[in-house]
């Protein structure tokens, strides 16, 4: 029979237990932060041998190859960073769940890319440079694989710093650098770049305005009724009727151009007949869930959840017609070169090239959304379902009226200054109120001006951070553009 350990050696055996259970402690607590970027990288990967094998053509196809990989981690950017704006808001507000908040972005994103995305892209973002002045193809191949590297880095860099910035921009900038590497600075369409340039003042403005426009408007009619129940009856279908009269606007307008196109007039008065249908349909359903609820503004918040929910898809299925086209028009213009052996203004999307989009943008938001996410939805300023609702409806408003006018706007800039805009709202109205309350009471409510410091409702350290990042945004991806243009150039040239 064997002898039995002695207690010397239990203590020698726990020992070594302990240090390989510390050792694998240690290696999940490494590894975990890899989980993401791995997956990330699976996905390039496959991305790249998708190309390979839709593109078919040797040795050109190593070029599109290359873009694929590119594009695929473009995409996962936008998923990271982009998409936040959309969600954050229903987040922040408990509307959604982290987990429901991606998966209901994910499969809406997807479907507005597939479904409802663009089948034609200008090759140059939107005539911001003249292919003309590219010396050849591979000239042109060059800078539109600088203008979307340059761009993912940026989105990239700004999805770490925590700033959500517009994915349109970065691709402008991108494109406008590049081409200036390739063909000077007079092939730059400068009018075009200055509408953009007053688009960073003009999307944040205009969001925040009308964000700040409705909830003062809840407010009076709504929170500050004695009756507050009754009037949620009478004024919740009104905003939703609002809200399915903007949405369907903005969907006609903007979402359904592979479709059919529709001009604003057509947009408006469609968006007019589903507003009304969706007033008459909700009045009832307001009516009976609103039976036996107390007169407090916790049940306000309930009436306002869904259609919160149902606002946030519906954001998520337009940002993902619109905004992925923009993002993969490089890679798009760069297979269209290296297949036709020339350039042109507008080229089509392949599939794949779509697919490839699409599904970027999903594993991006779950690999890596959640930080921006939370950034929009908890750090900016405290949400709940009334404010998040008016974030939301700002967001379809101002690319109509926008639309209307014809100024350009960014989806990123509307629905973070929408953010800021009910923020800073609140801040004037709380001012307001406790200035009234001083006169009244002038003893007891006088507060100090470091607490009232203390007490801004918007945190001025993510407002500072965003706004630098909104403005660095295009000459930042233009001159890392530039460097990796002259780079590309050099090494094949």
């Amino acid at each position: 029979m064997a002898d039995r350990p002695s207690s010397k050696q239990w203590q020698t055996l726990d020992k070594d237990l302990g240090r390989i259970s510390q050792v694998e402690y240690a290696t999940a607590y490494v590894s975990r932060p890899l989980v993401g970027p791995g997956i990330a990288l699976i996905f390039m990967v496959l991305a790249g041998l998708a190309a390979g094998i839709f593109f078919g053509q040797f040795p050109s196809n190593f070029v599109v190859v290359a873009a694929a990989v590119v594009g695929a981690y473009m995409a996962l950017n936008i998923g990271a960073n982009d998409v936040a704006n959309n969600m954050g808001p229903a987040v922040g507000a408990n509307a959604l769940s982290m987990g429901g908040a991606i998966a209901i972005a994910a499969i809406f994103e997807s479907a507005g890319a597939l479904l409802a995305g663009g089948d034609v892209v200008s090759t140059i973002s939107k005539g911001i440079i003249d292919p003309s002045g590219m010396a050849e193809t591979r000239v042109f191949i060059w800078a539109m694989m600088a203008a979307l590297f340059s761009a993912a880095l940026w989105v990239n860099l700004a999805t770490k710093v925590g700033a959500p910035v517009s994915t349109t921009h970065s691709v402008v900038g991108g494109v406008m650098g590049a081409g200036i590497a390739a063909a000077g600075f007079a092939a730059v369409n400068w009018p075009t770049m200055g509408k953009i340039a007053a688009s960073w003042v003009i999307s944040p403005v205009l969001g925040g305005a009308i964000a700040a426009a409705f909830l003062a408007l809840i407010k009076s009619r709504i929170i500050y009724q004695e009756d507050k129940i009754a009037a949620a009856r009478k004024w919740v279908p009104i905003l939703v009727g609002i809200m399915a009269a903007a949405f369907a606007a903005y969907l006609a307008l903007k979402g359904l151009k592979r479709i059919i196109k529709i001009d604003i007039g057509t947009a408006l008065l469609i968006g007019l007949v589903i507003g009304m249908l969706t007033y008459f349909i909700t009045r009832p359903m307001i009516r009976r869930q609103s039976e036996g609820m107390e007169n407090r503004n916790k049940s306000l918040k309930v009436l306002f959840g869904l259609p919160l929910v149902f606002s946030a898809a519906l954001l998520s299925f337009a940002h993902g017609a619109n905004d992925v086209a923009n993002a993969v028009g490089p890679l798009a213009a760069i297979v269209h070169a290296t297949d036709a052996g020339n350039f042109a203004d507008k080229v089509a999307i392949p599939s794949w090239v779509m697919v490839i989009g699409a599904f970027g943008i999903s594993f991006g938001l779950f690999l890596f959304g959640p930080k921006l996410i939370r950034m929009v939805g908890n750090q900016i300023t405290k949400l709940n379902p009334m404010r998040a609702y008016c974030v939301a409806l700002s967001a379809a408003i101002t690319v109509i009226v926008a639309s209307w006018l014809g100024l350009p706007v960014s989806s990123t800039h509307i629905a973070v200054g929408g953010v800021f805009g009910v923020g800073f709202f609140r801040e004037w109205h709380m001012e307001r109120r406790r200035r009234n309350a001083n006169i009244a009471r002038p003893a007891k409510l006088t507060i100090a001006p470091e607490e009232r410091r203390r007490r801004k409702l918007v945190r001025r350290s993510h407002f500072m951070t965003i706004v630098a990042a909104w403005v660095v945004t295009v000459p930042a991806a233009a001159l890392m553009s530039a460097v990796i243009f002259f780079f590309l150039n050099a090494v094949t040239g």
